[in-house]
């Protein structure tokens, strides 16, 4: 393109600002739309064309000057996360368990000791939480033993186990539940997850502005359709474990022992919001060769998650591991001889190597994180770590990737975005096809593939980079 049919920045800015607001109203739809019951296949094509003007949006930033990028960044991010806000969950009940568990501290009371339907807990019941008789209606609502002949019935999923959420979690529910008005049922859940959104594009943008990247890498989580679905619509606390392994990362990246042990204190409370960010573990320790670094971050970690655990370990009656290792085995991640899990793994090798080959590859990613990772920028091992980790796991989970997107952001490597869509085609489309690993193994598979051919070509692009001096040497050399 020559510099008469070059964009200039105006119409650069105007460009990106139309396919944000377009982004912006059909992820309002979208959000409108529901369908995760009746319409599956049309709720995924809507979502499909949100990713698709989200790519266009980023595309239009590229061209868009530097110095009003963090500006138009923020008021994106501002606009796609209201999105969220426009209705009430759905395509997740989790929230509600949310919700039931910060009401249950609130009186006093350990969310570890007691299942929602225990009759110990009735009056706490509320009839948005725990409708009756002819509201009892709808495939999002889970069926109680019934009462004096009265139908009943609740919005929390799973209501015969014990809550799984761990410490830091279940301190923001009680947060939430102290501070929500009566009668406010899922907005202030979703309210504090778009806070906490927002707050990990503030991040991302000052972790970026201090180490002089490119600011428009924070595009990659601030507009990206799975955030206001995830996080805010569905108001999974994901998001809470992504803010704190986002700032921790951020700390861990400096050479100071003292700000490397705030982020381990950082990342051991990510951990204690919900387990999964300890992938973020090996890429935090990447290329530690001194004893004394990686205790720095692994021991404040470690330390943070004891401590969290303890109030509750004194207070409960019951284990403050719950249903943990119940939703384990229902998931089938001890198990792959059905469902989706490990699906690409299981195309290639018998059901009960999955696991073993699984473990064995992502601790040799793991150890090569370690190993040849840069320390100064620890989120691009995480990424390694936790991208390979998704993509063997093959989870059916849309809301799991948030994490991946934060770090996607921090790193800059796009195609990992691929197992974002994924993870959401996965889950969205499993009641269409009965939840068959054809599914994961298409998307999975295709995401798998960008990962596999976007990083030969980074790897090409480096090669010749690196020749291209040896190479004007070689030209500027005197002959004799």
């Amino acid at each position: 393109m020559n510099a008469h049919t070059a964009p200039t920045p105006r119409t650069a800015l105007v460009t990106t600002a139309v396919a944000l607001a377009a982004l912006t109203t059909l992820l309002a739809h979208t959000i409108g739309h529901g369908g995760y019951f009746s319409d599956p296949v049309g709720l995924f094509g809507w979502y499909a064309a949100c990713w698709v003007l989200f790519t266009l949006a980023l595309l239009a930033l590229r061209r868009v000057p530097a110095r009003r990028v963090a500006w138009l960044i923020a008021a994106g991010a501002v606009a796609v996360t209201l999105t969220g806000l426009m209705g009430p969950p759905r395509t997740s009940t989790d929230s509600y368990r949310y919700a039931w568990d910060g009401l249950v501290q609130s009186a006093g009371i350990s969310p570890y000791d007691h299942a929602p339907q225990d009759p110990a807990l009735d009056r706490l019941r509320d009839p948005w939480l725990f409708p009756t008789g002819a509201a009892c209606t709808g495939p999002d609502l889970a069926p109680l033993p019934p009462t004096d002949g009265t139908r009943h019935c609740t919005r929390i999923n799973r209501p015969a186990v014990h809550t799984i959420y761990p410490p830091v979690a279940e301190a923001y529910f009680l947060a939430i539940d102290q501070l929500s008005p009566t009668g406010a049922r899922h907005k202030p859940l979703q309210i504090g997850a778009a806070l906490i959104s927002l707050g990990v594009t503030g991040a991302l943008l000052l972790i970026l502005r201090r180490r002089g990247d490119d600011l428009r890498k924070a595009a990659y989580w601030a507009w990206c359709p799975a955030v206001p679905v995830e996080a805010v619509n569905n108001a999974h606390v994901d998001v809470l474990g992504v803010l704190l392994a986002v700032a921790g990362l951020g700390l861990v990246a400096s050479r100071a022992l003292t700000r490397r042990a705030a982020g381990g204190v950082l990342i051991g409370a990510a951990i204690a919001t919900k387990l999964m960010p300890a992938v973020v573990l090996p890429g935090a320790l990447s290329g530690v060769r001194r004893v004394r670094d990686a205790a720095a971050v692994l021991l404040p970690a470690t330390a943070f998650v004891v401590l969290a655990y303890l109030p509750y370990l004194l207070l409960s009656h019951g284990s403050v591991f719950g249903y943990l290792g119940g939703y384990v085995e229902e998931e089938g991640y001890d198990n792959a001889s059905s469902g989706s899990r490990y699906s690409l793994l299981r195309l290639v090798l018998p059901d009960t190597w999955a696991f073993p080959v699984l473990v064995a590859i992502v601790a040799g990613v793991s150890l090569y994180v370690m190993w040849r990772g840069d320390p100064r920028r620890p989120w691009s091992g995480a990424l390694l770590v936790t991208g390979w980790s998704f993509v063997l796991l093959t989870p059916g989970y849309s809301w799991y990737v948030l994490l991946l997107i934060a770090l996607v952001a921090l790193d800059g490597r796009w195609e990992w975005l691929g197992i974002a869509l994924a993870g959401a085609a996965v889950y969205v489309l499993g009641p269409a096809f009965g939840h068959q690993p054809t599914p994961s193994n298409l998307a999975y598979g295709a995401a798998a593939a960008l990962v596999l051919v976007m990083s030969r070509v980074r790897r090409g692009a480096a090669t010749r980079a690196l020749d291209r001096p040896a190479a004007a040497a070689r030209q500027g050399a005197p002959r004799h």
